[in-house]
């Protein structure tokens, strides 16, 4: 340790005996090999952005605050504060955060204070006890999953951009979406943009960003989706659009997991065009749809004018609907909504078993067809031979 940093971490401790807080109205810098821990509030009214070392943050008894007119930039940071570190301006991390004990916790009711993760930055040790309960941000990334969730519970949220985002934000909320408590007005989960939709009424994710994404949503026990869809496969991610002011579905290109717990993965979307997002599903009327019998099909994508796709007849009669395709081990290797018999034997869907727009390798397949319009849905089987 430096010196300097030897010096700083001294006077830090022997401040912590006799005031409240850490109140920075110069220039402060935490070289390479320094580490500084804070025991109290830290007020920054000056310059604390040009650091290397650790900065971290410890407490057994007390919340504490990071406030003050100045964002600091931390370095390597961590967090060791039984009952909440309260940010109460935006801090940001350039390399790692490591949650240990204690959440940070942003106001939710004021959106421009956060904790974002600038570039390649990166956190380890989140759980349940230790998360970010409020917002968290990225800055120059394109894929990152923020640790956010609320009372005592991690809700992360995965995003996927096409381009890079200058800053993306989220945080998530336990509560019903019809009557939020940080929003000005209420998102009505009776406006849906089809009646054969449900929305979720126990949480939402409010994510922004300006570049079209792909967004990954958790459940748990508390999600209650059994309301939502009778399978996983029923689940969708869904949006409220600010243009129309309605429930839109957001997709489903990928859910994995049980009843319980599990993960679902929404269509390409650009996240600043929907106030929040949350889960939905179908309609209840769907659940006690009567099938129709449906052929099962065979498949030959070799390019030679026959059988290269799978034509469901009849289903310009629905064209609201949706097709979903599984290999064997009951893995999602193909979702459309409003399919129009375009599925030439590629995958759409990226996951550990497949690659997108890769061709699906010869055997038996199974698929579901819902078709809203005619209130009826099928399953049968689909033999590709490549």
């Amino acid at each position: 340790m430096k010196p300097y940093s030897l010096f700083l971490f001294l006077l830090i401790a022997v401040k912590s005996l006799s005031q409240d807080a850490v109140h920075n109205y110069g220039t402060i810098q935490i070289h390479e090999t320094g580490m500084v821990g804070f025991h109290i509030n830290l007020i920054n009214d000056g310059t604390f952005d040009q650091n290397q070392g650790l900065i971290g943050f410890y407490e057994e008894n007390n919340p504490l605050t990071i406030s003050g007119a100045f964002n600091p930039v931390f370095y390597d940071t961590e967090i060791a504060v039984e009952n909440g570190l309260f940010l109460e301006t935006q801090v940001v991390v350039t390399n790692n955060f490591n949650f240990i004990s204690g959440h940070v916790i942003t106001p939710r009711a004021n959106q421009s204070i956060f904790l974002s993760f600038m570039d390649n930055a990166f956190y380890v040790g989140e759980n349940n006890l230790s998360m970010l309960d409020g917002y968290a941000a990225i800055a120059n990334m394109d894929t990152f999953t923020f640790p956010v969730g609320n009372n005592n519970r991690l809700r992360p949220l995965t995003i996927e951009s096409e381009s890079i985002n200058p800053l993306a934000k989220c945080a998530y909320f336990f509560e019903d979406p019809n009557t939020p408590m940080f929003f000005e007005n209420g998102f009505n989960t009776d406006a849906l943009e089809s009646d054969f939709l449900s929305v979720s009424t126990q949480e939402f994710w409010k994510i922004e960003g300006n570049q079209p994404s792909k967004i990954t949503l958790t459940w748990d026990t508390l999600s209650n989706i059994t309301v939502l869809g009778e399978f996983i496969t029923d689940l969708k991610v869904v949006g409220w659009n600010k243009l129309d002011s309605q429930w839109v579905n957001l997709g489903n290109t990928n859910v994995e997991g049980g009843l319980e717990y599990g993960t679902l993965t929404s269509d390409t979307f650009v996240p600043n065009e929907y106030e929040i997002i949350t889960i939905g599903g179908n309609n209840d009327i769907i659940e006690t749809l009567s099938t129709i019998q449906l052929d099962n099909y065979f498949m030959t994508p070799n390019g030679d004018g026959k059988n290269d796709y799978l034509v469901i007849e009849g289903i310009e009669n629905s064209p609201n609907n949706t097709l979903q395709i599984f290999n064997r081990y009951g893995v999602m290797v193909y979702s459309k909504t409003n399919y129009t018999n375009e599925f030439n034997g590629e995958s759409n869907i990226s996951s550990a078993v497949v690659k997108r727009s890769s061709g699906l390798a010869s055997g038996v397949y199974f698929y579901i067809i819902t078709l809203n319009t005619l209130r009826q849905k099928h399953q049968g089987y689909l033999y590709i031979s490549q």
